[in-house]
């Protein structure tokens, strides 16, 4: 059994109608994932915390503006973007994923939630074309690779040498990411995510902004 989403609204306020769609959603994870295993089996019972509630912490931390276009890099079963845009309406999101059938299951919850702010494609990052204000993306790759895959989607940023630029990037990551970083090209900032939820899953959780 898939367990309520009440620990959204232990952090977040909603009106009524979004309340229904979250708690919808937990249902609609259950079933499609019984036919398409896009979330692991014994994970599904822990929904709301390791996948709805982290995702939406780009909420909390709240850098997108009204009319914003926001890819989301890599979604899978479509963390973190279906959970943003049901929070962000005014907001304009793409989701990505090489894997058709992960895009599948991401339109068909699209369309059972009527969420007219969200699209999905079966597209790698490299041959997207447009403009996107900001890149999301959670336990994808390494930064330098997901910059490399959609620098030509986002606007220029400068180097580690020059003034900070704003950031562009926000990815959730996890555990030790000395290593990943410790050449990393550009001016960045770490944020635990335990300076917004205190649930010990977001232990070593971080948001990694550049």
């Amino acid at each position: 059994m898939v367990i309520s989403s009440d620990i959204i609204w232990k952090y977040f306020y909603a009106d009524l109608e979004v309340q229904e769609k979250f708690d919808h959603l937990g249902a609609l994870y259950q079933d499609l994932n019984q036919k398409i295993n896009v979330i692991s089996r014994k994970d599904i019972d822990s929904l709301y915390i390791h996948h709805i509630l982290h995702s939406l912490v780009l909420k909390k931390f709240d850098r997108f503006h009204p009319g914003a276009k926001i890819l989301d890099l890599g979604t899978g079963g479509g963390f973190p973007g279906i959970p943003l845009a049901m929070m962000y309406p005014d907001c304009q999101f793409t989701l990505i994923d090489g894997t058709r059938k992960k895009i599948e299951v991401v339109k068909t919850i699209i369309q059972s939630l009527q969420l007219t702010n969200v699209e999905a494609i079966p597209v790698r990052a490299e041959d997207l074309t447009g403009q996107f204000d900001f890149v999301v993306s959670r336990a994808v790759a390494s930064a330098s690779k997901i910059w490399h895959w959609s620098k030509h989607l986002l606007p220029r940023k400068t180097n580690k040498n020059a003034k900070q630029s704003v950031p562009s990037v926000f990815l959730l990551k996890g555990g030790d990411l000395s290593e990943e970083l410790k050449d990393f090209p550009f001016k960045y900032t770490l944020y635990p995510i335990q300076l917004y939820f205190e649930e010990p899953y977001f232990q070593e959780k971080y948001i990694l902004a550049f």
